[in-house]
């Protein structure tokens, strides 16, 4: 019962290493002050209030996105943004706890 449940509600954590292996961006939505504190090597630093304007562009490159913020919260406000766009995306989550799943 319990995996029908996940199955039906998206309880199923994405595969980040066999997304990195595709290829996939990671977009820090954080405010640039945060990000540059401390980010994930490689990643890309698009602030949720812009990520809106970045969407036609991050889904002509043709990669899935990742997107992390501190805790989570921002980051799944920009994957409705992007994945309304029509951008394969996922919600990394916290920064700090994506780095060690990929």
């Amino acid at each position: 019962m319990l995996n029908f449940l996940k199955k039906l509600f998206g309880g199923s954590s994405p595969d980040y290493k066999a997304l990195m292996q595709r290829g996939a961006l990671i977009v820090d939505v954080r405010t640039p002050a945060e990000f540059s504190a401390g980010h994930i090597p490689g990643s890309k630093n698009i602030p949720l209030d812009i990520i809106g304007t970045k969407a036609s562009e991050l889904k002509k490159s043709g990669k899935p996105v990742i997107t992390v913020c501190r805790s989570g919260s921002r980051s799944g406000m920009a994957k409705s943004k992007l994945g309304a766009a029509g951008v394969e995306v996922y919600n990394g989550g916290g920064w700090q706890s994506l780095i060690t799943k990929i």
